[in-house]
């Protein structure tokens, strides 16, 4: 039997469900009467999305940041939530309190009201967010045009690191351990970031999966050439690497679950988002441009690499 890949799985769902025109978004959009609505839908697994040391607080409080990081990418105020849960039946209430607490954490911090949602029971935690705003438009993943600015809302990598910290079950100590796992754990999207400059952005994606997938997704549908010049990362993640002999490039573009996006814009529009970012603090890094041709390609020394899409794709 041919075992089937996530896309492949899609594609089954597509054609059944008669959506072949269907394109791949951070969000999807429909109108309700006059009013175009956002949705987005996430699901948050626990025996492959909570790592060790995660706590049930952090990690309610993830499933629905994971939904708000989409959000910031496309410049949308999320507004109403759907929750579902899948619990074990010897859950207790003190665990239970937990994830409630977790799920109000991520509301109060972007202003999210909940309407409502389902439980069941089952062998192991689970939970599924649905996330609603209004908008009147939506900045695609496709449309970056030559001659455009990459950027990135913050340094890649730390994640990758914390990960390989954390179920490796590694000894790192000091600040830097501290650091990455704390972006594993606690995950801020720039939502008002996205917000405050969607206007200057002519694509734009989430890059949760990983930067060679959101990189080489926003070249595919642009139909252009992504040239990276300036890889996002910091000198404490090269530092790491080479103590762990770790392959630098794959921490910063495979590992995902940065929960930054990547956005492009026209070179004139550089000097306000740069501008708009420091008075956010937000460490936006330009990384890159656009240009004729197709795929996206690296700068490493004096020469380029083909950066290949090896993000997270599930059933591998």
């Amino acid at each position: 039997m041919t075992k089937l890949d996530e896309i492949s799985i899609i594609r089954i769902f597509q054609n059944e469900l008669r959506s072949k025109k269907f394109v791949s978004e951070d969000v999807e959009i429909f109108n309700f009467g006059k009013t175009k609505i956002a949705a987005k839908t996430d699901t948050l697994v626990e025996s492959t999305d909570i790592p060790p040391k995660m706590k049930l607080f952090d990690a309610a409080r993830k499933s629905i940041v994971a939904c708000v990081s989409d959000f910031a990418a496309k410049g949308i105020k999320p507004q109403y939530g759907i929750v579902s849960v899948n619990l074990p039946k010897s859950i207790s209430r003190s665990k239970i309190n937990e994830i409630a607490l977790g799920f109000r954490k991520a509301c109060d911090e972007y202003d999210i009201s909940i309407l409502g949602g389902d439980t069941n029971e089952g062998k192991e935690i689970v939970f599924n967010v649905c996330i609603f705003g209004e908008t009147d438009k939506i900045v695609k993943r496709k449309g970056s045009k030559k001659n455009d600015l990459i950027f990135a809302t913050g340094p890649f990598g730390y994640t990758s690191a914390g990960l390989n910290i954390l179920l490796n079950k590694k000894k790192v100590d000091g600040r830097f351990a501290k650091k990455v796992i704390k972006s594993v754990i606690n995950p801020k999207p720039q939502l008002k970031f996205g917000l405050k400059n969607k206007k200057y952005f002519s694509s734009s994606m989430d890059s949760s999966d990983g930067l060679s997938t959101t990189l080489n997704e926003m070249s595919n549908q642009s139909k252009k050439k992504f040239v990276i010049n300036n890889r996002p990362c910091m000198r404490d993640l090269e530092d790491y690497a080479k103590s762990q002999k770790l392959n630098l490039n794959d921490l910063i573009f495979h590992g995902g679950e940065e929960y930054e996006f990547v956005f492009t814009t026209l070179p004139k529009h550089r000097k306000i988002i740069q501008k708009n970012a420091k008075i956010l603090k937000i460490p936006i890094i330009e990384i890159g441009y656009v240009t004729l041709g197709k795929g996206v390609y690296v700068k490493d020394g004096n020469s380029f690499f083909s950066l290949k899409d090896l993000g997270w794709k599930h059933f591998r």
